[in-house]
């Protein structure tokens, strides 16, 4: 006999249809559906109740010569209750104005904190106090599959909600300084100008990333800065009013690496950087690195691109002295050098 799930009508509604015994029969399977489609609706509903109201709307002015009139548009998130504010570095650069709106209609003037084009996050701060904040998760733990929340302002259209999964997890992705982002959340998340800068959020209401991109033309391709990132840049322009990198004064290329002398040293590289030239007075120059040099691993850790090096020498602190293992011609060598902190224009 087939089973069914009975919800009883109450008394108004059973006399409406003029008796007092009124079932209605459901399926198994669609009062699970029900019940599945109810929590689901409840977790992204808790979730906008708890995070929205941090989410703001951030417009730019004056950008690139141009007049005090606003020309641009974006979201954000806050961070702090004193009116920290996380976004895009892309939404803010340039800018010579800046106006964020709250969800409850207050408008402030905001001022740039700091930048970093090279993870394209910002943070920006309004004179406020006893704002609502968003709480910063651990993009570490994520999953594929996991279901997420974007809310942002898409064409200005403010405090817009969307939803998804996480449909991948360690993307790369060029920034405009020509640095990679590292270990880019992709999402399946409905996302259009104006949603940057706004937060990714998981089921529990923490922030997990800022959406950053989309591929135009492309449908269900969205990425987000994992809110680990966005910590690291949090931490150093609140104390340094930047981000400090390394910098080792070498320009190179990545080149494959020859396997019978892969082999001969013990080494796991296909590839490797080839130094194309030192600049004169650099930590590398100081430390003896030679173009033609091929740099294969730095502190053990092996180098196949410039990349690599890029991710590690921001990942080493500054003045403190970094192992690089290099092949000068049929010889393998380790020299020492001490980074010093890169400037704009040395990226």
């Amino acid at each position: 006999m087939k089973k069914t799930v009975e919800f009883i009508l109450g008394d108004h509604e059973a006399a409406e249809n003029g008796r007092h015994d009124q079932s209605v029969h459901l399926d198994p399977v669609e009062a699970t559906d029900l019940q599945l489609l109810d929590a689901y609706s409840r977790a992204v509903i808790t979730v906008v109740d708890t995070v929205g109201p941090a989410v703001v709307s951030i417009h730019v002015g004056g950008t690139a010569g141009q007049g005090p009139e606003l020309t641009g548009s974006g979201s954000g998130v806050v961070v702090t209750p004193d009116g920290y504010i996380l976004t895009n570095s892309h939404v803010v650069h340039g800018a010579r104005r800046l106006q964020v709106t709250l969800t409850d209609g207050r408008t402030f003037g905001a001022t740039l904190i700091g930048e970093d084009p090279s993870t394209d996050l910002a943070v920006i701060r309004v004179d406020a106090f006893g704002l609502p904040y968003a709480v910063l998760g651990d993009s570490a733990s994520l999953r594929v599959g996991q279901l997420v929340i974007a809310i942002g302002n898409p064409f200005g259209f403010q405090s817009t909600v969307s939803t998804g999964v996480i449909s991948a997890l360690g993307r790369s992705l060029r920034a405009q300084s020509g640095r990679l982002i590292e270990n880019i959340v992709q999402t399946d998340v409905a996302l259009n100008p104006g949603n940057s800068g706004g937060p990714l959020v998981d089921s529990r209401g923490r922030v997990i990333g800022i959406n950053t991109a989309i591929i135009r033309m492309a449908q269900g391709l969205s990425f987000s800065v994992p809110v680990n990132t966005a910590k690291w840049v949090v931490s150093q322009i609140l104390t340094h009013g930047r981000v400090r990198r390394g910098y080792l004064g070498i320009a190179g290329r990545q080149r494959p690496f020859n396997r019978r002398m892969a082999r001969f040293f013990s080494l796991k590289n296909e590839y490797a950087v080839e130094v194309i030239s030192v600049t004169d007075g650099s930590p590398a120059g100081a430390a003896g690195l030679q173009s033609s040099d091929l740099i294969v691993s730095m502190n053990g850790q092996t180098v196949m691109n410039v990349d690599d090096l890029h991710r590690l020498l921001s990942e080493w602190p500054i003045g403190r002295r970094v192992t690089l293992t290099i092949i000068r011609g049929t010889e393998r060598m380790e020299l020492e050098v001490v980074p010093v902190e890169a400037s704009e224009s040395t990226g």
